[in-house]
């Protein structure tokens, strides 16, 4: 049998080959994942990881508001948490246990609801917790090492670790957990509030994230992290590249440091944009800027090059 008969046999979930990855992205580019599985629960995705050979690789695609899927597809096996086994919120006090498929947004909402004072913050972070996790995702002056008090994963093996805050090693952007292990479940804490105060702190940030960032164009939020004592946009305002086009993609007019895909970009014109970003503002400030998005699989053709010449 094939790999993916096999893993059919061996979990629950949905297994599919050849499955296109680009509705399943913010920028809506990308090519397909050779096998694409969505498990079914947090036992289900153990089970798939058990049944894995060792030499297959294995990417995690959560609500892919960060992530650009090159056009050549992603080799191996995509993992995509299921929003029916994973995408739960309950509240016990001021504590919200949440799906990792969960999105930010939805997360904060359930800790309003549940008076729970403290996430609102999530409000303003697209995507879902998973990548929260991942990348201790932050705005509007909350970051998710702020809230977490524990988290549930399963490894490469199959094994279910159950991690504390201080096992994450969070820093700006980054999490040293390692990077086979897939998110199921997080608990957060907050303190008691006011749901009407919750709610309109929330309101308040959408209103500041629709004023200042393009939230209802193709996008992937932020492209660059800050830099030490900087601010990306700031950067690549400086070396102009507010407005650069690369064939169906540009530096958006409103929020310089957010890509968009006009309508006909692929994935290459999208990475392309950011390499030309990086190499006008390299050349203009000496300042290396770093890929906030997550890029995976691989290109159609030639591999883009960094830090492409003004």
């Amino acid at each position: 049998m094939s790999l993916a008969d096999n893993l059919k046999a061996a979990i629950r979930g949905r297994v599919e080959e050849n499955a296109p990855l680009a509705p399943y992205t913010w920028f809506r580019v990308g090519g397909p994942a050779e096998i694409f599985v969505a498990p079914e629960d947090e036992a289900d995705l153990a089970a798939l990881m058990r049944a894995l050979p060792a030499d297959v690789p294995v990417t995690v695609l959560g609500l892919a508001s960060n992530t650009l899927v090159r056009d050549g597809g992603v080799r191996g096996v995509v993992v995509r948490l299921s929003p029916k086994g994973f995408g739960y919120a309950r509240a016990e006090g001021t504590r919200l246990t949440v799906g990792t498929a969960l999105p930010d947004v939805k997360a904060a909402r359930a800790a309003a609801d549940a008076a729970i004072a403290g996430l609102e913050f999530f409000r303003g972070i697209p995507g879902a917790i998973g990548g929260a996790l991942r990348m201790n995702a932050g705005a509007y002056g909350g970051e998710t090492r702020d809230r977490l008090v524990s988290a549930r994963a399963v490894d490469r093996s199959g094994e279910i670790h159950v991690l504390k805050n201080a096992d994450f090693g969070f820093a700006y952007r980054h999490s040293s957990v390692p990077a086979d292990f897939i998110f199921t479940e997080a608990t957060f804490v907050g303190e008691v509030g006011d749901r009407d105060v919750i709610l309109a702190a929330m309101d308040e940030i959408t209103e500041r994230r629709e004023e200042t960032q393009p939230v209802k164009s193709r996008t992937g939020g932020s492209t660059f992290k800050n830099p030490p004592g900087e601010k990306a946009w700031q950067l690549i305002d400086r070396a102009g590249c507010r407005g650069l086009t690369v064939g169906g993609a540009q530096m958006s007019e409103l929020h310089c440091n957010f890509m968009l895909n006009l309508g006909e970009a692929n994935a290459d014109d999208l990475e392309r944009l950011g390499e030309t970003v990086r190499g006008r503002v390299k050349a203009n400030s000496g300042i290396a800027l770093e890929w906030e998005i997550k890029r995976i699989g691989e290109p159609a053709g030639a591999r883009v090059p960094e830090f492409i010449a003004p």
